[in-house]
């Protein structure tokens, strides 16, 4: 059973998100609120859910500013966000603090519990027009010829991850197990200096990795 918390200050939408999620099976939500400052009091690496689902446009401490502090308090614990705003400043700010992935409210109840499943499965869900931005604010940076030695099989499954892929099915395409894919993503995330699916692909497209 997944944990999820919500944070959401919109009553009636944060209610409508928790009532939608609880109806999945395997996943449950028994936290929300309604700032990032009485998430941060809650918050702590040995009562940390699986995955945060988090507004950006808080009162008080932004959604973007508490993403570094959850990862500080808990690095383990994933964080989605879930947005008006599809400005690239924000997005890009979001994935450089650690966010596992980046969705609008206007996306569907469907969509919505697609993508958290996708992230605790290992995935990096986004809007498909969030996801064009990225490339295209990744693609236009000039990319660092920085060697980091990564294996021939690393690179691979690195430009599989960039395509989208997660784990189980980088595992069957590359006809591996689950647990060897792991155990290559650890190195992965180890030499590029990174804590999160996000940041190894950010930067691999960012520095021309793949």
């Amino acid at each position: 059973m997944s944990t999820l918390w919500i944070v959401e200050d919109h009553a009636s939408f944060r209610r409508t998100l928790v009532r939608l999620l609880a109806t999945e099976s395997n996943l449950q939500c028994p936290l929300d609120f309604d700032s990032c400052e009485k998430l941060l009091a809650a918050l702590s690496e040995s009562n940390a859910p699986d995955l945060i689902l988090l507004d950006v446009g808080l009162p008080g401490m932004s959604g973007l500013d508490a993403i570094r502090l959850i990862k500080e308090r808990a690095p383990k614990t994933l964080v989605v966000i879930l947005t008006v705003f599809e400005d690239d400043d924000k997005v890009f700010q979001a994935i450089c603090a650690g966010a596992a992935g980046y969705l609008l409210k206007t996306s569907s109840g469907a969509d919505i519990t697609q993508a958290v499943r996708d992230a605790l499965a290992g995935g990096s869900p986004m809007n498909p027009r969030i996801a064009r931005r990225v490339l295209d604010m990744f693609s236009k940076l000039a990319p660092k010829q920085r060697d980091y030695g990564l294996s021939d099989r690393e690179k691979e499954i690195l430009q599989l991850m960039t395509t989208g892929l997660i784990k189980k099915e980088i595992a069957d395409r590359l006809s591996l197990s689950v647990h060897t894919v792991d155990t290559y993503l650890r190195r992965i995330y180890e030499k590029l200096e990174v804590n999160t699916r996000t940041g190894a692909v950010a930067k691999a497209l960012k520095e021309g990795l793949v």
